[in-house]
């Protein structure tokens, strides 16, 4: 079983109240399934100022970690070889090694540790 799953809360465009509670859920789910970390997609913004799912979806991030139901995450523009949290992550995931947007800096996306 993988130990990585990836989630789009971007599909459908939903409400910003919608993406987040299924970020929620999908977090939970992945814990159940015996997920390492779970790849959210939730974009970056048309204006390129941010993106409300982006924010709220990293503001409830920063909730779920203060309730210890989280060990933490990395930010899309983090992801990379260099980062301190990056690279313990690939110890309990290896497959983040051979992700897709390892050293892009793509904001649009947020790796959840679980």
């Amino acid at each position: 079983m993988s130990k990585l799953r990836e989630v789009n809360l971007e599909q459908g465009m939903p409400y910003v109240a919608d993406a987040v509670k299924r970020l929620t859920f999908e977090v939970h789910h992945s814990k159940s399934m015996g997920c390492a970390v779970l790849k959210i997609i939730h974009g970056y913004g048309s204006s390129g100022k941010g993106g409300k799912i982006r924010i709220a979806a990293r503001e409830r991030l920063d909730f779920l970690q203060k309730k210890n139901e989280i060990r933490g995450y990395i930010t899309g523009e983090k992801f990379s070889i260099f980062d301190s949290t990056t690279l313990k992550a690939f110890q309990s995931c290896p497959e983040l090694r051979k992700d897709r947007d390892l050293e892009r800096s793509n904001n649009g996306v947020t790796f959840i540790l679980l």
